[in-house]
């Protein structure tokens, strides 16, 4: 074949040799921005030039050093709630083209350049040219929506209000049930009560919680109630919470080891239990899809939630922002 009849193919694949920026975790703790080879897309990849990164909770282990991960970590490590635009494509891609904005679910997104399968790869129209797209955990909380069945005229107690908890307060409302939302971080009663919220409580005294609950529901409680902590406490309020046949839906991030429930009120009340992670990576891109949709339209609005914005080199500030959550703090961004 004539070096004529390769160019289109080599334009596609983009540079054979670059080299990027990326940050890398050298041990817990600490970070290093570092120079790295700029990866090429495998056959059904498409390379990203990243505009940014959002900061997961996912991440906070292996910043603060959890036994079971390895150091350093590879460039970009931990980053995969990313977005930017393409710049190469492998060659059995056909769905987008160098210039497409996209967002994605990548693995290595804490940096300037990250490859994603098509499979994991959204595009973004461009009413949202320049705005900030998260779509793992925007997606997240369009797919914890659907697990849930909200139905209009429910009542829907939300425990924990952070960026996950506003957003399924915003969904909830918007389908027409009545939240009532729960959190510890006083000043995320605001965002709740912007978010659609009719009532807001206070997430300090487990009893007084369950009474005011109960006055609100006149002592039938809530039809469903999404847990969005990923702790032992809220998770044991968000049962005494949940109405007989109700649902008890567990969208918080439990990953400090084992729960211990109350088998005996889950039993005797009838609850429907629902752990809405989901692992289909098919379900992961719907839910990015809708999420993309329901910006677009309007129906949520992610924006107020982003609260604070980093450059690559302070990675290690946002990391350790997002695990103090001090008041004020929703979600972090690295922007590249």
């Amino acid at each position: 074949m004539s070096a004529d009849a390769q160019a289109p193919v080599a334009e596609r694949r983009g540079p054979a040799v670059s080299r990027m920026r990326a940050a890398v975790i050298a041990e817990p703790g600490r970070v290093e921005v570092q120079e790295a080879t700029k990866p090429q897309p495998g056959a059904t990849q498409v390379l990203v030039r990243l505009e940014g990164c959002g900061v997961c909770a996912s991440n906070i282990p292996p910043w603060e050093g959890k036994p079971w991960f390895n150091y350093p970590m590879s460039p970009g490590a931990l980053g995969h709630e990313s977005w930017g635009r393409v710049e190469a494509v492998g060659d059995d891609v056909t769905d987008f083209t160098p210039g497409d904005r996209v967002a994605m679910i990548s693995n290595n997104a804490y940096a300037e350049y990250d490859l994603a399968d098509v499979t994991s790869v959204v595009k973004l129209p461009q009413s949202l040219d320049g705005e900030a797209f998260p779509a793992e955990p925007l997606g997240c909380a369009m797919n914890i929506f659907k697990r849930a069945a909200v139905q209009k005229g429910d009542t829907v107690a939300i425990v924990g209000i952070g960026f996950l908890g506003a957003l399924l307060t915003q969904l909830a409302t918007a389908a027409g049930a009545r939240v009532v939302a729960i959190t510890r971080r006083n000043f995320a009663l605001q965002f709740a009560r912007n978010a659609g919220a009719a009532h807001t409580i206070s997430m300090d005294d487990h009893n007084r919680i369950i009474d005011e609950v109960k006055q609100l529901t006149r002592g039938k409680f809530c039809d469903v109630v999404i847990e969005a902590v990923g702790k032992q406490w809220p998770l044991d309020l968000s049962a005494e919470l949940t109405r007989e046949r109700g649902r008890l839906v567990i969208a918080g991030y439990h990953q400090d080891g084992p729960r211990q429930v109350n088998m005996q009120l889950w039993n005797w009340r009838g609850l429907d239990v629902i752990n809405a992670h989901e692992r289909d990576p098919a379900i992961y891109l719907e839910g990015m899809r809708e999420a993309v949709r329901a910006v677009e339209n309007g129906t949520i609005d992610p924006r107020p939630l982003y609260t604070h914005e980093f450059a690559l080199e302070q990675l290690g500030d946002a990391l350790n922002m997002s695990a103090e959550r001090p008041d004020g703090f929703m979600k972090a961004l690295i922007r590249m």
